[in-house]
């Protein structure tokens, strides 16, 4: 079994203005290819999709893509979306509400943001070749969209160990381990800036993965932090920005990523092969002439995390041996 996933997939402003004229499949460029080399496909969906709701108050970045562009995510097959984020709600609850409903009827599960607490931390589970995999979504952005009892929101959870928010997250995951043969965590944490990784990640991710999570799988930075391998298990601390209309750092370069696309044999993790990407024109596309060097950048962050990353020329991609 093969699973792909991605980071921010931001499809509004002016990604949303060029699908009113391009394809559906306009924001995946020539990675489309890798993504139908997977069994299961993974985004954070870094975006509201609706044609309804009103802009939240004082909220300066707020995106939204419009309802039909839901055929985008179909058009990469997208199976399963985080919806844990700091944009989900940037039109309010009546665009989540809209929005909900139309990724049920296209056959796309989420994860991360409901009608309700338990709808949020509720995890979307995936099916292929006999398997079950399972995967749950939280944040630890706008604690003011925390999920109530009766209220919608996201799965809200800080980072910190100490807190009870926390523990209950990883008896989440304890509990979902018993039914489900793969468990992937996605973490939309953290600062948007910054290399380093913060130590309450890394505290977290470690008794993630002690509470049997097979991926950690984090996001929210705009640019990629490296990979920590735990067991066999890949930590992800950060992916980066996917697709998007944001202005780049020339320092920071937050228009470079990767598709990470992972190998499971046997319900455990193989390897996972890093393939180097770069937004062009509000597009994914795959790195050229820049491929060795972003995974050199990656290869140095995640060294310092005890990983070895070896380039696979052949492919142009990074691979990391999990087993």
């Amino acid at each position: 079994m093969r699973i792909a996933l991605v980071g921010d997939v931001m499809l509004g402003r002016l990604v949303n203005k060029r699908l009113r004229r391009e394809d559906p499949a306009y924001p995946w460029g020539d990675v489309l290819p890798l993504f139908h080399q997977a069994d299961l496909r993974f985004a954070n969906l870094e975006c509201v999709i609706a044609d309804g709701g009103e802009p939240w108050p004082d909220k300066v970045f707020r995106f939204r893509s419009d309802r039909k562009n839901v055929a985008s995510l179909e058009a990469a097959h997208v199976d399963v979306v985080s919806l844990a984020n700091n944009h989900v709600l940037d039109y309010g609850v009546p665009a989540l509400e809209e929005m909900l409903p139309l990724l049920d009827e296209r056959g796309i599960l989420h994860a991360g943001a409901g009608p309700d607490a338990a709808a949020a931390r509720e995890p979307a589970v995936a099916t292929t070749g006999g398997s079950a995999v399972a995967f749950i979504a939280f944040t630890d952005n706008e604690p003011r969209w925390a999920a109530g009892s009766g209220s919608p929101g996201v799965f809200h959870v800080p980072t910190r160990l100490g807190d009870a928010r926390a523990q209950r997250l990883l008896e989440l995951v304890r509990r979902t381990r018993e039914h489900a043969g793969f468990v992937v965590v996605s973490a939309h944490w953290g600062p948007n800036w910054g290399v380093e990784v913060p130590e309450d990640h890394r505290r977290l991710a470690h008794a993630l993965v002690d509470a049997g999570a097979d991926v950690v799988f984090g996001h929210s930075a705009h640019i990629f932090r490296g990979v920590e391998v735990l067991d066999g298990r890949p930590v992800v601390y950060s992916a980066g920005d996917f697709v998007d209309d944001y202005a780049v750092d020339p320092e920071e370069r937050n228009d470079q990523s990767f598709l990470f696309l992972l190998e499971v044999r046997d319900g455990l993790p193989r390897t996972l092969r890093l393939h180097p990407t770069v937004i062009e024109g509000y597009r994914a596309v795959r790195a050229g002439r820049e491929a060795r060097a972003i995974a050199g950048r990656m290869q140095a962050r995640s060294a310092e995390l005890g990983t070895v990353c070896r380039w696979l020329e052949q492919e142009r991609c990074l691979e990391i041996a999990l087993a």
